[in-house]
């Protein structure tokens, strides 16, 4: 009841304004100096009625003593600090208040001789005027703090562990103190002569004590605190922690505090991204603005992950005027009206078409004299594309054929078509239709007098893309779902979509002419140890609180992917983590008749027609047996082509 009570009363304070609340501290202080003066009479003259006496017989003088000591706390600025956020530098300020007054008084006391009392009792209540006004402090911004503390929602504490005893440690348990929903309970470090030691109030542990903490404690998270620390580093340090059962979060990296991304104080999950061990691959500048600054540039499906991204990095890079491709309507809506916000100066036009309209696509390059295009329009999803090839084809690779003429047409300097690592030896339509888009594009930067420089960019997965495996296992365990896993053993390349962005345009600004170009993806991640690991870093246990399920590869996918068709026909560029690979292409002479009898045959929905040309057209391409078998084919003999440069 009585802690109820405290509450609501501190509650009813923070709601003052900060004058009032200055006035009510000054009444505070005006009750300590009475309160100090008479403990002082009373010492000096040990508790006897001559004290008392004594007091009553000054009292005017005394609360004139008391008006000088506010006067001058007030003109020392005592009173203008936050509470809630003044550090231990206010004890200074208060003991020169404090000596000041005191010091004037017994001047002019004893000069007037109009209080006849001991110095004695003067410097008892200048220590106690000291001791309580101080003590006052710190019980108020104690209580204020508890108040601040507690969750809005109600729920309990967030019982914390700081991983790190360095100066982003220190930080950020300064920081903690004045947040809701957390509780500093202790340092972790891995120097061991730290151990033991005191810092800022909280002991410092080993690493080996974590276990007992969580069960000492009750432990809730623990917050890595070392934004020095490398991404290999901290993956080596997530591993030792994710058995723990505990909410492991970080505070940002160097890179994104030096870039003024972010503040040291933001605290964030740990991300899948902290777990690939891999260096984002920091852009080269030159690379970035070449094709894009002072240029006018067209994004086909400008409203996906990659096309969406890459629409707000050529924004950053100053574009005469960015034109949006898309055939979603709301997808086209968002991104239009994001940039409008964030970029209200740069000339930006709409288009709701689709890329096989050539006629309007003509229309859009032609009207606002584009001279680069970034083609991410495509459908990826390898289950969906299974079921419906001819569509499949159709936007993969008769959508890349007409946006490549119709560049050519309107005399487009660069062309740079975003492709995928699933075309590499293919076992599904959307590879295959991929890697027929690839050819397509190496043929046609092959015919005389071209005068569009065609690039290609292939890279894995990226994460938190639309259908990517990372937002639909964290959905998953928000809802303490079972997970499902396709195979055990099925491993995928990663990297972040706005490191995959830049990568792409600068990849796309080194292209001389049909050039496939390759990033640089790290290890492989194996995705049933990223379910356990996402699992882990979410508090729970795999098995335990959240099951995962094998069942079973889905039509077309594959166990492992690959960036290279052959891995020794492969050349360094001017970026060291892009390299520029030279495979096997068919001629336009070749190539045209081949495709006509592909958009024959996805016209006329014939799936048998599909996947035979597919396997003739692409090189290693293994269809589904469940698609053979339903089917009734046998695999023919592909035919390669015949040029290899």
């Amino acid at each position: 009841m009585k802690r109820k009570l405290v509450s609501r009363l501190l509650s009813a304070y923070e709601s003052l304004s900060r004058n009032h609340k200055r006035w009510l501290l000054i009444t505070a202080d005006s009750i300590v100096f009475l309160l100090a003066i008479f403990l002082a009479f009373s010492i000096r003259f040990r508790f006897t009625l001559s004290g008392l006496q004594l007091l009553l017989t000054h009292w005017p003088n005394i609360l004139a003593f008391v008006v000088l000591k506010l006067a001058i706390f007030r003109l020392l600025g005592i009173y203008k600090p936050i509470l809630r956020y003044t550090g231990l530098e206010f004890l200074g300020a208060i003991a020169r208040a404090t000596a000041l007054s005191s010091g004037i008084w017994i001047l002019f006391s004893f000069q007037l001789g109009v209080w006849p009392v001991s110095k004695t009792a003067l410097v008892i209540d200048g220590l106690l005027t000291l001791i309580l006004v101080v003590a006052a402090r710190l019980l108020i911004r104690y209580s204020i703090t508890s108040i601040h503390r507690q969750r809005p929602d109600g729920r309990s504490l967030e019982y914390v562990l700081v991983y790190g005893a360095g100066s982003a440690g220190v930080q950020l348990v300064e920081t903690l103190k004045h947040e809701p929903g957390y509780r500093v309970v202790a340092f972790i470090d891995d120097n061991s002569e730290l151990h033991n030691q005191v810092l800022r109030g909280y002991r410092i542990y080993s690493p080996k004590q974590i276990g007992a903490l969580i069960n000492e404690v009750d432990v809730t998270t623990l917050i890595l605190a070392i934004p020095s620390m490398s991404k290999a580093e901290r993956k080596k340090l997530i591993d030792r922690l994710q058995d723990l059962p505990i909410t492991i979060k970080t505070v940002p990296t160097l890179t994104e505090i030096l870039t003024n991304k972010v503040s040291l104080s933001t605290i964030r999950k740990v991300e899948v991204a902290d777990l690939l061990g891999r260096e984002e691959i920091l852009p080269e500048p030159a690379l970035l603005s070449v094709n894009i600054t002072g240029k006018s540039v067209l994004v086909s499906g400008a409203g996906g992950s990659i096309g969406s991204e890459l629409c707000r990095q050529i924004a950053k890079l100053d574009p005469t005027c960015l034109v949006l491709y898309e055939l979603s309507e709301f997808a086209l809506y968002s991104i239009d009206m994001e940039l409008a916000k964030a970029y209200p100066n740069i000339p930006r036009h709409a288009y709701l078409g689709n890329v096989t309209d050539k006629a309007y696509l003509t229309e859009a390059l032609i009207q606002h004299r584009v001279e680069t295009v970034y083609h991410a329009a495509a459908y990826k999803h390898v289950p969906l594309v299974e079921a419906n090839p001819s569509q499949g084809v159709r936007n993969n690779v008769l959508g890349t054929l007409a946006a490549a003429q119709c560049a050519i047409e309107a005399n487009v300097s660069n062309f740079v078509l975003i492709s995928t690592d699933k075309a590499v030896r293919p076992t599904n339509v959307m590879g295959a239709s991929k890697r027929c888009a690839e050819l397509s594009i190496q043929a046609l930067a092959d015919q005389p007098n071209c005068p569009t420089r065609f690039g290609i960019v292939r890279f894995g997965n990226v994460l938190d893309s639309s259908g990517s495996v990372v937002p639909h296992f964290r959905n998953l365990i928000a809802t303490g779902q079972a997970i499902t896993v396709t195979h055990p053993e099925v491993t995928r390349y990663f990297m972040s979509i706005p490191e995959a962005v830049r990568l792409v345009i600068q990849a796309g600004a080194m292209a001389t002419g049909g050039d496939v170009f390759l990033l640089e993806m790290g290890e492989p991640v194996r995705i049933y140890d990223l379910a356990e690991q996402m699992i882990r870093l979410s508090g729970l246990v795999p098995g335990k609180d959240i099951k995962i399920e094998i069942s079973g590869l889905r039509p077309g996918e594959k166990l492992y992917e690959e960036l290279l068709i052959d891995g020794d026909n492969i050349s360094p560029t001017r970026h060291p983590k892009i390299y520029s690979a030279y495979e096997k292409k068919f001629t336009w002479t070749e190539l045209e008749p081949m495709l006509q009898v592909l958009f024959q045959a996805s016209q006329a929905g014939d799936t048998t027609g599909i996947v035979r040309q597919l396997q003739k057209l692409v090189d290693g391409y293994t269809p589904d047996p469940r698609l053979l078998a339903k089917l009734e084919l046998d695999p023919p003999i592909a035919l390669h082509p015949s040029k290899v440069v």
